[in-house]
């Protein structure tokens, strides 16, 4: 059997392994579920008219909840990779980690278990998010198949970057709550985007940090794909943040798995 033959078989065995302790455990993927949901609903049903004041021609309640879906399905991918950082700093800690290291296996097939284990269950997340959204009355305007395929390959591919992001993450901690800790930018960045109010509304000294990071590309471009607003140059910026944080998750987390423990 080829080397690729073995790194494939390995890798599944892995994902099946991390997919069996979500279904067993779904308790910590229901709880980072939660912040979204309950964010995407405070905000429409509290907050929702005050906050469209400040979209361009106000439209109420209902503009606003197609303006905060797409920052909250972007939020809904930063806060269930929080809990593959913590999967993986759970293996380091109990010993799964070094076990495997002693094994027959794959080297990197640990990893990539995780990793295909996370995107998985983001899209699944996103998925719940967008349902919950779709019943207080989210509706894609005019959205092609060929969009919501971009759509969906957008968000996997967010998830793809920041999951490879919370493993390295995960392998630095050294314990399950520091690893909690350490992921909670993939949290707050959300926050400070252009998830919850436009650019223009914010104060300019506060602009550059909104603009300037991953999630406000990315949440833009998700807004014109589903919603039919310019998207300019953001599409191109999210998919090279994207494969930029990909790239560096994937070396950052390699060399921490690769050096010899202790």
């Amino acid at each position: 059997m080829s080397s690729l033959s073995l790194a494939v078989r390995d890798s599944s065995t892995m994902l099946r392994r991390n997919l069996l302790h979500a279904r067993r455990y779904p308790s910590l993927t229901l709880n980072l579920l939660l912040t979204p949901v309950m964010l995407l609903l405070l905000f429409v049903f509290v907050f929702g008219d005050a906050m469209s004041a400040g979209l361009e021609g106000g439209g109420g309640r209902s503009a606003y909840i197609a303006y905060i879906v797409p920052g909250i399905l972007m939020m809904t991918i930063g806060s269930t990779v929080v809990g593959t950082a913590v999967s993986v700093a759970n293996d380091m800690n109990e010993g799964i980690i070094a076990r495997f290291r002693t094994m027959a296996i794959h080297r990197g097939s640990v990893l990539f278990g995780h990793v295909a284990g996370s995107v998985m269950q983001s899209v699944a997340s996103v998925v719940l998010v967008g349902g919950v959204g779709a019943a207080i009355g989210f509706r894609s305007t005019g959205a092609t198949v060929l969009e919501w395929l971009a759509a969906f390959g957008l968000m996997a591919l967010v998830a793809l970057a920041f999951t490879w992001i919370a493993v390295g993450m995960g392998l630095v901690s050294p314990n399950v709550e520091a690893a909690s800790n350490n992921a909670l930018p993939l949290v707050v960045l959300p926050l400070i985007s252009s998830a919850f109010v436009p650019l223009s509304s914010m104060p300019g000294w506060f602009q550059p940090v909104a603009e300037y990071q991953p999630f406000t590309p990315a949440i833009e471009t998700l807004r014109g794909l589903l919603l039919g607003t310019e998207i300019g140059a953001n599409g191109w910026i999210a998919v090279a943040w994207c494969l930029g944080l990909t790239v560096l998750g994937y070396r950052w987390s390699k060399a921490r798995f690769d050096r010899d423990p202790r």
